[in-house]
């Protein structure tokens, strides 16, 4: 080290030397302080795993298993244990075939103790109900326990969650009805007569339907919203709706009433009654997967079946459009989708003045006559071709009698 004096080399090893043991010092004196251990590989999904999972429960589903359900669960997780447990049971008394279930993805982030939320593709249908199973995209959690991977719970990472995918339910079955509650052995009960009394409704209008009326009930607004994978407060203010089970357009889908228990709980006996007839029509006449029918016929016709033999007077059956018309006039045209958004204001009225229409036409040329312009429309002809060869009114004819009709319900 030229240019450099040896007490320089010296002082500087001597420095070295004491900062190395103050830190040996300080570590070996802290009885507190823990050396970090190098950190491996972050928690990831086992796609693999989750797989051989849900296989074990497609048996346990098609084998009516409930143990085997049961050993699906994380050791000590009693939740669900219970969980997987009313999934077989349910299956059992929904006689559920067509049942497969397929990891896809993951639905977010693994968490630090392993656990994550997978999309899975299941399919199901209810024998002697659906014609085809149904398909749809759900939520399940995985849950990973010293490396073995089990079934946590269904559906709290979102998306579609059938109601019989959720928990316990009831169910109630005769040959031509399935109701599913999750509620108490009272409501089901209730539903059941409710659901057993609509079909006669029905059939006296349209006696070729033979294909069966399937309820769901949730047991909450939000838990409808889940079962039918729809924003909050879609059908907040409904009592029901009828759609099909994934919530597909295909034309053999299940197509189910599935009930809003805070409103139609709510609802007076003859409403209830009538209710559930309205969206037993919709069942027998396939709405959910028309979408090309003018709303005011799907389901101004789906009340005339409902209230045919209902002895209510006009101002409780068409109160609230009568007192529409009394303080803005008749509306300029017949109703279509903005007013019957299921969110919007008046939606009574809307519903009441569609009834009106076809009240109108059937009592102009008759049920039957109302029933073939129906089943035209639904089978793909025109309104107005429809109106013209059923009745030989063009839609602005019907229009102004309709129009007319209310302003003398009003005076």
């Amino acid at each position: 080290m030229a240019g450099r004096p040896l007490w320089w080399v010296a002082g500087l090893s001597l420095s070295v030397l004491v900062a190395i043991g103050l830190v040996a010092w300080v570590l070996l004196d802290d009885p507190t302080y823990v050396a970090p251990t190098p950190s491996g590989d972050p928690p990831s999904a086992q796609p693999g795993r989750a797989s051989a999972v849900l296989a074990g429960l497609e048996r346990a589903v098609e084998t009516r298993d409930p143990a085997a359900a049961d050993r699906l669960a994380a050791p000590g997780d009693a939740d669900s244990r219970s969980l997987l447990e009313a999934v077989v049971e349910n299956a059992r008394a929904l006689r559920v075939e067509d049942f497969t279930l397929r990891y896809v993805d993951e639905l977010g982030a693994v968490s630090s103790a392993g656990d994550w939320d997978g999309a899975v593709d299941v399919t199901w249908s209810f024998r002697g109900f659906d014609r085809a199973p149904a398909h749809a995209e759900v939520g399940f959690d995985f849950r990973t326990v010293d490396g073995a991977v089990y079934l946590d719970s269904v559906g709290t990472a979102g998306g579609r969650v059938p109601l019989w995918l959720s928990g316990d339910i009831e169910v109630r079955r005769t040959p031509g009805t399935l109701v599913l509650v999750d509620g108490t052995d009272a409501q089901a009960d209730r539903y059941a007569r409710l659901t057993q009394a609509a079909v006669p409704v029905v059939r006296k209008v349209l006696p070729d339907w033979r294909t069966g009326l399937v309820v769901e009930v949730p047991r909450s607004v939000g838990a409808l919203h889940r079962a039918l994978d729809s924003d909050a407060g879609t059908y907040q203010g409904i009592a029901a709706v009828t759609t099909t089970a994934d919530g597909s357009l295909a034309p053999d889908a299940p197509v189910h009433v599935f009930v809003n228990p805070v409103v139609f709980g709510q609802l007076r006996p003859t409403g209830s009654h009538v209710v559930m007839s309205h969206e037993a029509v919709h069942v027998a006449t396939e709405a959910a997967i028309n979408d090309t029918m003018p709303l005011w016929l799907l389901e101004g016709f789906a009340d005339y079946v409902a209230l045919l033999d209902v002895d209510l007077p006009m101002s409780t059956t068409a109160g609230q459009i009568i007192g529409q018309v009394r303080k803005d006039g008749p509306p300029p045209n017949l109703p279509g989708s903005a007013e019957f958004e299921t969110t919007t204001t008046h939606l009574g009225a809307t519903y009441e003045s569609a009834w009106l229409a076809c009240r109108l036409l059937a009592e102009r040329g008759g049920q039957d006559a109302l029933v073939r312009l129906y089943q035209e429309v639904r089978g793909g002809v025109a309104i107005g071709s429809a109106l013209e060869r059923e009745y030989g009114l063009r839609e602005d004819e019907l229009t102004r009698l309709w129009q007319d009709l209310l302003t003398d319900l009003a005076a």
